[in-house]
């Protein structure tokens, strides 16, 4: 069955008026929510208006007396673009959205596709959790232009200033900046020209060169132009080994460190310069030499200058701790490659300031400054580096002398110029600028505000913009003062020691993160440890009471892996580190000051200089209810969701956010879940039958034995693993014969961290392994679902399908719920498309890894009377069990009638940006937005401790 995508749910059109309707549909309307959430700009109507250079003076006249009495900045977000860097822009997008929307800022959102297509789209579909789900739901959900020419115009009639998110190609080249440029639309950045220069690593390593600076040397590769002798000649020149002198392989033009490989010699050197060109990466490759024993290092710079006259002043750089794996069979080069960057790994930790000679940390600032004045960067910006403690052979002593980059204790050199840095929630910008007093929303709207005041013709919509702001902000003090309470605290703990802990780190970020916004809560986060720190993960069973609670400043947060977080409190009180760290913030904070308290839409500091506090779980527990404050649970697995943490703030007296001690207990334990709803079978909830055995009878008895009794007992042919106590997909495999039951037993033996992909007999993805092996096994029947296939084209050659072949009656759908107890509500039912295996990842569930997600599923696939029934025995599922304010249900839905087949209930869901929550969330009229989602949940929390 061929199902258009016009037949996809189509979101209303998000209009400033459908924010602020009262809450009529069933789910808000049952709950009592927080205030309204800020406003947000709807894509605008596609009119044929003039160009901003062309207005008539009367409608400038007429248009700056309404700016003298205030009005809101109009910003367009622009992200997408063409090169594989796309996913790392949708993220950055949403992190800028979530940051800098307000009152008095209106977002307009804009999507430019592989094809160089430009669309107006909706702030919701910002949230689409990966590129293919974007791409796939683009046709039938934006409003595309007939041309960039189009779109600029558009964008010189609609928006006062555009934020380019868009990384790599067409983004960081200078792509979009000529075209903002001809069309005289301001913009947050960089001018072409100059991104022209910066972003070729070849052009702008001889520009360096030529300024003075110390630089790696190099070699470039062009299509079709490589000539083995002239490479071999390179290598001799530099005393490099033609066999197996180790070099740096990479595009001239790509960021995310995107192709960026380790080779060993001419010839692999020269493969694998061919391979980056064939596969479309770039039609240029610059070979470099390996800096063996050298430290990486970014520093994010921020303009803080007048019109065009530049001030750059730098931040605190970071350090790029590499690290090898640490298992034997595993050989891999410390580069920091694509993985490291984006996707949580204990293969590398930052640290902020670097732990270098204070002499280095200056002549790494000093040098980025004067880079950025150099190549004629605007704005912000973030360059990449190397510091070398000892002598590099190939950088030849004679030639280098007096250049910069010199010192006593080493060569400092400058390899990468980023026009565009990412801006996800973690990023280097964000954990810079935090240690300086920034917090997101403050740097960002810094950064928009500079850029304002470089274009003349924004001088009246920057001083309305501010004069709104200082109303907006003096209206609050003034409500704050009448009302005279004080501010509610929240405490967001998340962490521990399961599988699931650094999808806990993500999700306790980004709740922390969305209900920082709120200016009557005073959100404290919070790192769960076990006792002994993360020397040992072995340890799961350990009594609550033995692990260990550090309350985190701002800036140790924003880090990838819970170790990071962990390594980052410990080095943060350590005496040396905070004497050097407070006297480079005081300096970096006293050259910030001085240049930006000479605007008047500077609004200083807001994040204060604290250490983390390290508390025993229950002294932490006593520090939370002397605050009176409201425990918001991010834990995942472990004694985040068996009841423990539940079972403890309930002894104290703390309100929490979830399911209370019973139902969590019970949901936990997936035999335990199902024994307590079997009795619904005739509400059309059903349960699937279950094997549970020890994992010492598996490790220790015959494959064929045992893969033969379970067929026998649970009638099937195919059988699902899966670790009786755990979640997020952590252990869940398909076995179709012995030898994979074999596979999989050997693997927990070994303690594998992952399953590598397609080591089983069926095809799928990495699967990622207990912690440590759990005490017992679940084996179930392999439930055959509906194939869903995104077809490229359709018969028409125009428009992308979904394929639905329909053989089987059952698809498998995640559903949110929300509400108190006895009264919880089904958020819409989603179908995720997966694109590899039968079982989704971990990174197709939580970290825009894969995946197309369908909310609610087509009607096509599901009658509107089916998906109400599905909903009903959701919710009668949910009361059922006990849950109230929020959990996912997993499950097989019938898509004849409606009825489900129970997989599992997760007590504290994934909470990520991505998270399937978030997209049934905002498919609620009016969509419901991240931080008004997380508001309510916490607001049921206080309903209930009231």
């Amino acid at each position: 069955m061929l199902i258009p995508l016009a037949h996809l749910p189509r979101p209303p059109p998000l209009t400033a008026s459908a924010i602020f309707r009262p809450r009529a549909p069933r789910l808000l309307a049952s709950l009592s929510l927080a205030t309204p959430p800020p406003p947000l700009l709807a894509a605008s109507a596609f009119a044929s208006l003039p160009l901003r250079a062309l207005l008539s003076e009367s409608q400038r006249e007429v248009e700056m007396v309404g700016e003298s009495e205030g009005r809101p900045l109009r910003v367009g977000l622009v992200c997408g673009g063409p090169s594989p860097e796309r996913g790392i822009s949708l993220n950055s997008a949403r992190s800028v959205l979530d940051h800098i929307q307000g009152e008095d800022l209106l977002v307009t959102c804009y999507y430019i596709d592989c094809g160089m297509n430009a669309y107006s789209i909706s702030p919701a579909q910002l949230y689409s959790n990966t590129p293919s789900d974007f791409d796939f739901k683009l046709e039938s959900l934006a409003q595309g232009f007939q041309s960039l020419f189009d779109f600029a115009q558009h964008l010189a009639a609609n928006v006062d200033i555009v934020f380019p998110v868009i990384h790599g190609k067409f983004g960081e080249d200078g792509g979009i900046q000529e075209l903002l440029e001809k069309a005289n639309v301001p913009f947050v950045g960089t001018p072409s020209k100059n991104c022209l220069l910066a972003f070729d690593k070849y052009n702008a390593s001889l520009e360096l060169n030529a300024q003075g600076f110390l630089t790696v040397p190099n070699f470039l590769v062009e299509k079709d132009k490589l000539a083995k002798s002239k490479l071999e000649e390179w290598f001799q020149s530099i005393n490099l080994d033609k066999e197996n002198g180790k070099v740096v392989v990479k595009p001239t033009s790509a960021g995310s460190s995107i192709g960026v490989v380790v080779a060993y010699g001419v010839n692999d050197a020269a493969e694998k310069a061919e391979g980056i060109i064939s596969e479309g990466i770039d039609d240029k490759v610059i070979i470099e030499v390996f800096l063996e024993g050298g430290t990486e290092f970014t520093a994010i710079v921020v303009d803080v200058g007048t019109a065009n006259n530049s001030e750059p002043v730098v931040l605190l750089p970071t350090e790029v701790e590499l690290q090898s794996s640490s298992n034997i069979d595993i050989q891999e080069d410390t580069i920091f490659n694509y993985r490291r960057k984006y996707l949580p790994t204990r293969q590398v930790a930052y640290h902020t300031p670097p732990r270098f000679p204070s002499e280095v940390i200056d002549c790494i600032r000093q040098g980025v400054s004067i880079l950025f004045r150099c190549l004629g960067l605007r704005d912000f910006a973030r360059i990449d580096g190397w510091f070398l403690p000892t002598p590099v052979t190939s950088l030849p002593s004679a030639e280098n002398t007096g250049k910069f980059g010199n010192t006593k204790y080493g060569a400092v050199l400058f390899t990468d110029i980023n026009l565009m840095t990412g801006m996800e929630q973690t990023s280097f910008l964000f954990q810079q600028s935090s240690k300086v007093g920034f917090s997101h929303s403050r740097i960002l709207r810094t950064v928009v505000q500079h850029a304002c005041s470089r274009y003349p013709s924004l001088v009246p919509c920057s001083n309305a913009w501010t004069a709104l702001s200082r109303k907006i902000q003096a209206a609050k003090q003034a409500e704050a003062i009448q009302k005279g309470t004080s501010k509610k605290k929240v405490f967001v703990i998340f962490g521990g020691d399961t599988s699931e802990r650094q999808v806990s780190l993500m999700s306790g970020t980004n709740v922390w993160l969305n209900l920082q916004g709120f200016d009557d809560l005073d959100v404290t986060p919070c790192l769960l440890t076990s006792g002994n720190g993360y020397s040992s993960f072995h340890n799961q069973n350990m009594n609550g009471i033995s692990r260990d609670v550090w309350t985190l400043p701002y800036s140790l947060v924003l880090r990838h892996t819970i170790e990071e977080v962990n390594a980052a409190c410990i080095e943060a009180i350590d005496p040396e580190r905070m004497e050097l760290t407070s006297r480079l913030r005081d300096q970096v904070m006293n050259e910030l000051g001085q240049s930006l308290s000479k605007y008047d839409w500077f609004a200083g500091f807001d994040i204060a200089d604290k250490q983390p506090i390290k508390y025993s779980l229950q002294q932490w527990i006593n520090h939370v209810k002397e605050a009176q404050a409201v425990v918001f649970i991010a834990v995942h697995g472990g004694i985040g969701e068996d009841g423990t943490i539940q079972s403890l703030l309930g002894s104290a007296g703390v309100p929490y956010t979830g399911p209370g001690q019973i139902a969590s207990r019970t949901c936990m334990d997936k035999v335990a879940t199902s024994l307590a709803v079997s009795h619904l079978a005739s509400y059309g909830v059903h349960t699937i039958p279950k094997d549970l055995r020890a994992t010492e009878e598996i490790l220790k008895s015959s494959p064929d034995d045992i893969w033969n009794d379970l067929k026998a007992k649970l009638q099937t042919e195919t059988v699902c693993v899966k670790p009786a106590r755990d979640g997020c997909s952590t252990g869940v495999a398909r076995l179709c014969c012995p030898k994979d039951l074999e596979v999989y037993a050997n693997a927990l033996e070994r303690k594998l961290q992952r399953m590598p992909a397609n080591c089983l007999s069926r095809a799928h993805g990495v699967i990622e392994m207990p912690v440590s092996p759990p005490e017992s096994l679940i084996f179930e029947p392999f439930i055959e679902t509906d194939e869903i296939i995104i077809s490229t084209k359709s018969v028409d050659d125009s428009t992308r399908h979904l394929v639905w072949k329909g053989e089987n009656k059952w698809l498998e759908v995640t559903v949110g719920v929300v509400g108190k107890r006895g009264e919880m509500l089904s958020l819409n039912p989603s179908i995720t498309v997966k694109e590899s295996g039968d079982i989704l990842s971990l990174e197709e569930k939580f970290q825009g890894g894969t995946g197309i997600n369908l909310t609610p599923p087509p009607s096509t696939i599901m009658s509107e009377e089916a998906l109400q029934k599905c909903k009903s025995c959701i919710e009668t599922l949910a009361n059922a069990l006990g849950l109230e304010g929020f959990s996912r249900i997993d499950a097989f839905v019938n898509v004849q009638n409606g009825e489900i087949l129970l997989i599992e209930v997760n007590t504290v869901p994934g909470m990520t940006p991505s998270t399937v929550l978030i997209h049934q969330a905002l498919t609620e009229k009016p969509p419901i937005y991240p931080h008004k989602f997380f508001r309510t949940l916490l607001d049921l929390a206080f309903a209930r401790a009231n």
